[in-house]
């Protein structure tokens, strides 16, 4: 399923840390008109597993449903995992 560019995607997104400890679910959404860091820390955790040096330190997390921004400051050789659920708003299919 393609989603377009301009489309408004509404991320759940939670970090697992070295210990056991969870950040979140931290409500967040993106889109062209509302960015957010939400897909480029989801990008950058990812560029690190695969070797890179991590550059960036501080994500903004806007979340529409209570009009807040959450600000993660995250050390990636301390995560474990990050889970990104995202909930697709106007596509057509089944709803999944």
């Amino acid at each position: 399923m393609q989603i377009s560019e301009e489309a408004l995607t509404n991320h759940e997104v939670t970090v697992c840390l070295q210990g056991g400890a969870v950040l979140g679910p931290f409500n967040a959404a993106w889109s062209k008109s509302t960015p957010s860091d939400v897909r480029e820390l989801s990008r950058e955790y990812d560029r690190f597993l695969q070797g890179e040096p991590q550059k960036r330190f501080k994500y903004h997390l806007h979340d529409t449903y209570t009009n807040t921004v959450h600000t993660l400051l995250l050390r990636f050789d301390q995560v474990t995992a990050i889970y990104d659920h995202v909930r697709l708003r106007g596509s057509t299919g089944s709803g999944l």
